[in-house]
């Protein structure tokens, strides 16, 4: 019966590409009617979606289907379409991916002014705001959960595999002129008269807007004293002068990570004897059995950035990650931020690498150490993901003839660098730590 369902199903497919609307609907009526698979159903509930015109009748099509399959992407990308959330002309034809961008873009940017006294808004020393650097006015900063994507809706589209390659030129809403942005920064002050500007990712069509964001929690002087302790600690001698620490936002991507990872294991059968000279000897035979272990992993974390990923992936653990905002460009005022240069696409195959490896080497232990004889990622999906910035400081420490990168947490104050977690050398006043102990006192 479901081999006459799946021929069925084959043909009113053909009917449907052919443009026979009417034939097909009879098909995938009659396949629905005749199959109880569950493969079979989804994709037949499917292409009766494609072949029905009336958009309630549509969307119970495409509701069918993922009642079958939950993760059918064809049917979610076509309900966000039906829902609004994904317009049809973003979709990408997956075997022919669009070219990347060359040369200068044009982007939107908002800038950030007291609107009270037109003066110059300032990112507040605790994080909660803005405040105006003349008539001290505050605008609080709301907080919440930030919110994350569809995985496959974003896929559907060249926002989910790209990276910046373009230079941003935007002009200036205060003194009217025209700049350009690096291509992995995404906000910064106008050269001229000095006003925040941060670019609206949400308006370009080649980049992802960040979900979520961690503020700074501290101000330069504060990263500067943590950084002296932290040299002191580890007995470090810098060998000249050191940089005073740069505040800055680093990209982050998150995923959650379902379904299932599907194995085969071996059990020894010994109901099977044979009488050998009067003696009962049992002869053990293995039995192979094929079952699934369920996934869930949430908001597996992996660098979106590359030139600092080593010192970064050691310092990703020290975040408290619950305590991540929904984004607001607001928190980006005197902070730049860094664009993502690893495209969600290729950080997503590393995400759901990552999971599979970790529950496969987990997984002996669930069934008892039995011989696993084959596993397979088949059925692990990514299912959501967001776009965080973090806040960290940077610098670079002159020590063993090269500059060795140096990250604080910026909100918690926690440093990782490149160096060894004890450096054993001779303590010595002055150089490093005389400079930077006459920051603190200006």
């Amino acid at each position: 019966m479901d081999d006459y369902g799946k021929e069925l199903l084959r043909t009113g497919i053909i009917e449907a590409k052919t443009g026979g609307k009417d034939s097909a609907r009879r098909y995938l009526d009659r396949a629905i009617y005749m199959s109880s698979s569950f493969d079979v159903l989804a994709e037949a509930w499917y292409w009766m979606s494609e072949v029905v015109d009336d958009p309630a009748e549509k969307r119970k099509a495409l509701e069918n289907c993922l009642a079958h399959e939950m993760h059918h992407a064809r049917a979610r990308r076509s309900l966000a379409i039906l829902d609004g959330k994904l317009k049809a002309n973003e979709v990408i034809n997956p075997d022919k991916l669009p070219a990347e961008p060359v040369g200068m873009r044009e982007s939107d940017a908002q800038r950030f002014m007291c609107p009270k006294c037109g003066g110059r808004m300032s990112f507040s020393p605790d994080g909660h705001g803005l405040v105006c650097e003349y008539c001290t006015r505050n605008q609080t900063l709301d907080s919440g959960t930030a919110n994350e994507k569809d995985f496959i809706v974003a896929m559907a589209t060249a926002r989910g595999h790209g990276k910046p390659l373009q230079e941003q030129v935007f002009r200036c809403n205060g003194c009217g002129a025209e700049f350009i942005l690096p291509p992995k920064q995404i906000s910064v002050s106008c050269a001229y008269c000095n006003s925040p500007h941060v670019v609206s990712l949400e308006k370009t069509k080649d980049l992802l807007a960040p979900d979520g964001i961690i503020p700074h929690a501290f101000n330069q002087k504060q990263a500067v004293k943590l950084l002296i302790n932290w040299v002191e600690g580890n007995q470090i001698k810098p060998e000249k002068q050191v940089e005073l620490p740069r505040g800055l936002y680093l990209p982050l991507w998150t995923f959650d990570i379902g379904g299932a990872i599907d194995y085969t294991y071996e059990m020894e059968d010994v109901n099977r004897r044979n009488k050998i000279l009067d003696c009962s000897v049992a002869r053990k035979r293995p039995v192979r059995i094929t079952s699934d272990y369920p996934i869930m992993e949430d908001d597996l974390p992996l660098p979106a950035s590359k030139k600092p990923s080593a010192v970064f992936l050691k310092m990703i653990p020290t975040f408290d990650m619950k305590s991540i905002q929904p984004y607001d460009p607001r928190f980006l005022v005197d902070w730049p931020a860094e664009i993502y240069d690893v495209p969600m696409a290729d950080a997503s195959l590393d995400a759901r690498s990552q999971a599979y490896k970790k529950y496969k080497n987990e997984l002996p232990n669930h069934i008892n150490n039995a011989n696993i004889v084959h596993t397979s990622s088949a059925n692990l999906l990514v299912e959501s993901f967001k776009l965080n910035l973090l806040p960290v400081w940077m610098t670079e420490l002159p020590f063993n003839g090269r500059e060795h990168l140096v990250l604080i947490n910026g909100q918690n104050g926690v440093v990782h660098s490149d160096l060894a977690e004890k450096v054993e050398e001779e303590d010595e006043k002055g150089g490093l730590l005389g400079f930077l102990a006459d920051l603190l006192d200006d």
